[in-house]
């Protein structure tokens, strides 16, 4: 189908999809597991031309005058791509998920009711930049037995025309079939208005980017959706802590990278500690060019130290993506936990703590989809939790929470065992 001709070209794509899904629903394990390693071999061996078709994204991303923080987002390096393949061969090893019956109880009556894992059917995901997620989405879909409809930016177009290329030919060569992974190859930002209001080919919408394109397309879908907002991920050092450990964590999810969504965007001190920690992980700050925005005790204690400006009450709610952190201090773990609950954006959050019961505390009030101890935020990843890949970070609290796996892209359905019994 022609994409200029936009909504036959969406019928056409919505429609194979759905007769997709339903094979993919009744596909074996050993085709799924032949594909999902028929694809990590062709990533490996496709290279050279991935950073080809890489090299114009990111040429004409430079050119547009793409932030810096985002032209990184789009890169697709020999790391990027082993990353990707091993989480192809990661979930191909992991047990199927479809097809599992739980919780059989025997009723009274003398029949069994138990509930079965199944596909959801067919998921459009709309993302932006980072194009290792078309492999991460295109893998979980076909581990999980679904069809996918991918809408990349428009800024990956060719990095995502390619390795679709791979995965189709995966698809084919374990004999499944290819519409099951399908990318949109328009750049024509109506496609997107198309796939969210599509119920009869489409079952759930994932929109995973940023704040303003989650915003539209939970406002705006006919469909349901697994939301991914944005990440004001939260470190918290508290009045017990190990100094050492907590300016080496919080260096870490911070500057270990800054584009991700579960970088650290806030930094919360608890008076005990600041004079002590503040002036340590301002020095670690200020030598990696991160701009320090301090309430005013924080600023007392950082300066006079380059990049230490006042915040602003917005910046306690804002995503940076960037080399930029706000600073605040506490006088109390029930302060810090309210701000955290009010501020932030219910992705991950982390205390660092060699009090037990604080610890403790924080794991079971702070409302958000990972809450970590004395750990970076930046595990906050489907790979880092064994998951093989992950199609995004939902802060939803129904159906799928956190990391969405393999089991978020499923539901369960009940059935019943019986050996000819009749209700009474």
């Amino acid at each position: 189908m022609n994409p200029t001709d936009l909504p036959a070209y969406m019928a056409h794509v919505g429609a194979a999809a759905r007769a997709a899904s339903t094979i993919m629903a009744a596909a074996a394990t050993a085709a799924k597991n032949a594909a999902l390693l028929a694809l990590a071999r062709r990533l490996r061996e496709a290279g050279a031309p991935l950073q080809a078709a890489n090299a114009q994204d990111l040429a004409a991303a430079r050119a547009a005058g793409l932030a810096e923080a985002m032209v990184d987002r789009l890169k697709l390096g020999p790391k990027v791509i082993d990353t990707v393949a091993q989480g192809c061969e990661q979930i191909a090893a992991m047990p199927d998920p479809v097809g599992e019956i739980t919780g059989v109880k025997r009723r009274p009556s003398g029949i069994s009711v138990g509930q079965m894992r199944v596909p959801l059917g067919v998921f459009g995901m709309i993302y932006e930049s980072r194009p290792n997620v078309t492999i991460e989405a295109a893998s979980l879909a076909i581990k999980s037995g679904n069809a996918c409809i991918l809408r990349g930016g428009s800024e990956a177009l060719q990095s995502n025309l390619a390795l679709m290329s791979l995965v189709q030919a995966a698809l084919a060569e374990a004999g499944l079939p290819p519409a099951a992974v399908q990318l949109i190859e328009t750049t024509d930002r109506a496609a997107v208005g198309h796939l969210i209001t599509m119920p009869e080919s489409v079952d759930v919408i994932i929109p995973r980017g940023g704040k303003g394109l989650i915003e539209r397309i939970s406002r705006e879908a006919r469909v349901p959706v697994i939301k991914h907002l944005d990440g004001n991920c939260h470190v918290y050092v508290d009045e017990q802590v190990d100094l050492a450990m907590a300016v080496a964590v919080t260096d870490n999810a911070k500057t270990q990278k800054v584009s991700p969504c579960n970088a650290a965007e806030s930094l919360l001190v608890h008076a005990a500690q600041a004079a002590a920690f503040l002036p340590a992980i301002g020095d670690v700050f200020a030598a990696k060019g991160v701009e320090m925005r301090c309430c005013p005790r924080a600023a007392a204690l950082l300066a006079p130290r380059p990049r230490v400006v006042p915040a602003t009450p917005a910046d306690w709610d804002t995503e940076y993506l960037a080399q930029v952190i706000s600073i605040k201090v506490v006088d109390s773990l029930d302060e810090a936990i309210a701000h955290i609950n009010r501020h932030g954006s219910h992705h991950t959050d982390a205390i660092l703590t060699t009090n037990h019961p604080h610890a403790m505390r924080f794991l079971r009030e702070v409302d958000s989809a990972s809450v970590m101890v004395n750990a970076s935020t930046r595990f906050a990843d489907g790979f880092e939790y064994g998951l093989g890949a992950e199609i995004g970070i939902s802060t939803d609290k129904f159906h799928a929470r956190g990391p969405v796996g393999l089991e978020g892209l499923t539901s369960l359905k009940w059935v019943v065992l019986g050996q000819g019994e009749m209700r009474a």
